[in-house]
């Protein structure tokens, strides 16, 4: 695709040029089943990396109505407009009339850029469903009476590929119909490689597991889009080689990458939101880092007012078989050893004293609170691990004690509730930090005094009890590795009431209209065995208002 734009107009009038009246013959006959993007991937070469496939289901698409506020929803309808307005431009055609009766699903596959073409982008193939070949013919048709666009004919392997260009755009574009597909690319050489295709070359079809994978339900209700990397690590590679600023990755993390086999990511619209729901299936064989599913205890640690939370379990578990990976590299060895030298430095052992004793449930969470030292900021932190081995936890947490009172801070203790809590205080700033156990195995380190206070004394009314929570995590499976949570009108008032109102004033109103209408955002991941790996976000927006 190298940059251009296709537009829909110029989809169709392919459709002329592709046929004329020979092409009616072609478009008699009903059209196969071309929902299935398998069937799309039949005509796509093999050597694509990855493929999109686009759902034109207007009953899909119109779910989203249901949600936003009132100028929300007037800015995506505008939208709309103006998208089919600028399709529309300089011709005298009618979205709804003339192209939404025949154009099916579409399916972008992307390929390996040419070495001796060498575009700033990766090269695309467009693929379009023709779900009703006698409307698209009648189009074809109307668009003979179109001003502004030229075409020229060419004949590869019997199959007739059309060049064009049209007022609005003067780069060709190159095309041919293949079956009950309409193929468009910005190469030429892209259209042969997909008529070589139809004709038995190597399709992404047939790529080992493309079927498994293609017709692979992701799970969500009325997909708009579905995402396939069938093969995970050389796509990361492509993609990486056709963005320069991204650096190369070290060798560690390719390794690593290189384990997962395939990836399907899928976006639909339900009663909640937006949700997305990726499924890696992962190598058998490889050594990968086991994840320990989180009880979900922990959130009901922390008060409802928490804004923002992240959550988990077994870092020390993490942590061990992170660095057997790291160390198989010399680069990683030597970043590790230096992070070691580090630690060692302010006397902690990175591996015992830091990481060591994180074997439980974990908890790291944003609160709103205007006393003491975060009234300027308006919020504050609080992190919550559960942990089996205290012992080491305490030698770590009087190492940092006396680590900050070498600094001229100052350290002392007092009770809260019944709980010994140790605060770090400077002059004339008041409380800075406070850590203390929550119970025998429970430890809780927390920004401020206000929020010492808070997390020590058991929350009134605690996070997953909360309305907010329920409704953004509350279709999310329980079963997994951990939360992360995101209250958006909570997040947004804080920016208004606090020295982040600057920013929230340098939002564009477009932008604040669609955060307006998120209610939060949740996440989670999980991994049912050793060769699947799922994550699932979930935006919750707000019900459309009138």
């Amino acid at each position: 695709m190298a940059g251009k734009k296709f537009l829909l107009p110029i989809i169709g009038a392919a459709v002329v040029v592709a046929g004329g009246a020979a092409a009616y013959l072609h478009f008699k006959g009903p059209s196969k089943d071309i929902g299935n993007p398998l069937a799309s991937a039949e005509v796509v070469p093999d050597e694509a990396y990855m493929a999109a496939f686009i759902s034109t289901n207007e009953n899909s698409w119109a779910k989203i109505r249901q949600f936003g506020t009132p100028e929300a929803q007037k800015l995506v309808n505008q939208g709309l407009q103006d998208l089919q307005k600028e399709m529309m431009k300089e011709s005298k055609l009618d979205y709804e009339k003339d192209l939404k009766p025949w154009i099916g699903n579409i399916m972008v596959a992307v390929l390996p850029e040419d070495a001796k073409t060498k575009n700033d982008e990766p090269d695309a193939l467009i693929v379009v469903g023709i779900k009703d070949k006698v409307a698209a013919l009648n189009f074809a048709k109307k668009m003979e009476s179109q001003a502004g666009v030229k075409s020229s004919k060419s004949d590869y392997k019997g199959v007739e590929i059309t060049q064009f260009t049209s007022a609005e755009k003067a780069e060709p574009t190159y095309s041919a119909v293949l079956k009950d597909f309409l193929v468009l690319a910005g190469e030429k050489r892209i259209i042969e490689r997909a008529i070589d295709t139809s004709k038995g070359e190597p399709s992404l079809a047939s790529k080992p597991d493309a079927q498994a994978v293609l017709t692979k339900q992701i799970g969500v209700q009325n997909p708009v889009a579905t995402v396939y990397l069938l093969d995970y690590g050389n796509a990361i590679q492509e993609l990486m080689a056709n963005n320069p600023e991204s650096g190369q990755l070290p060798p560690a993390t390719l390794e690593q990458i290189k384990q997962v086999k395939s990836v399907v990511a899928g976006v639909g619209i339900d009663d909640n939101g937006i949700r997305m729901k990726a499924l890696a299936n992962l190598n058998p064989n490889a050594k990968t880092i086991t994840y320990k599913p989180a009880p979900g205890t922990v959130v009901s640690l922390f008060p409802a007012e928490t804004f923002a939370l992240v959550s988990g379990a077994g870092i020390s578990q993490v942590w061990s078989q992170a660095t057997e990976q790291i160390n198989a590299t010399p680069e990683g060895k030597q970043a590790l050893e230096q992070m070691r030298m580090g630690a060692g430095m302010v006397n902690l052992d990175l591996d015992k004293d830091v990481f060591g004793w994180m074997d439980g449930e974990f908890g790291i969470g944003m609160i709103p609170s205007n006393q003491g030292l975060l009234a300027q900021v308006g919020f504050g932190g609080v992190m919550v691990f559960d942990t089996s081995d205290r012992k080491t936890a305490e030698n770590t947490f009087k190492k940092l004690d006396e680590l900050v009172k070498a600094q001229g801070v100052s350290v002392g203790q007092r009770d809260v509730q019944g709980k010994q809590v140790t605060e770090w205080a400077a002059p004339g700033a008041g409380s800075l930090v406070g850590h203390g156990w929550l119970d025998n195995d429970t430890v809780f380190v927390a920004l401020g005094g206000s929020l010492v206070d808070m997390v020590a004394n058991k929350p009134s009314q605690a996070l997953d009890g909360s309305d907010s929570f329920k409704t953004v995590t509350g279709s999310l499976p329980k079963q997994n590795l951990g939360y992360f949570y995101l209250d958006m009108d909570k997040t947004m008032n804080l920016m208004k009431g606090t020295v982040l109102a600057s920013q929230s004033n340098a939002i564009p109103p477009e932008t604040m209209a669609v955060l307006n209408s998120i209610r939060g955002v949740g996440m989670t991941s999980s991994q049912p065995d050793k060769t699947t790996g799922e994550l699932e976000v979930v935006l919750a927006l707000k019900p459309a208002t009138k």
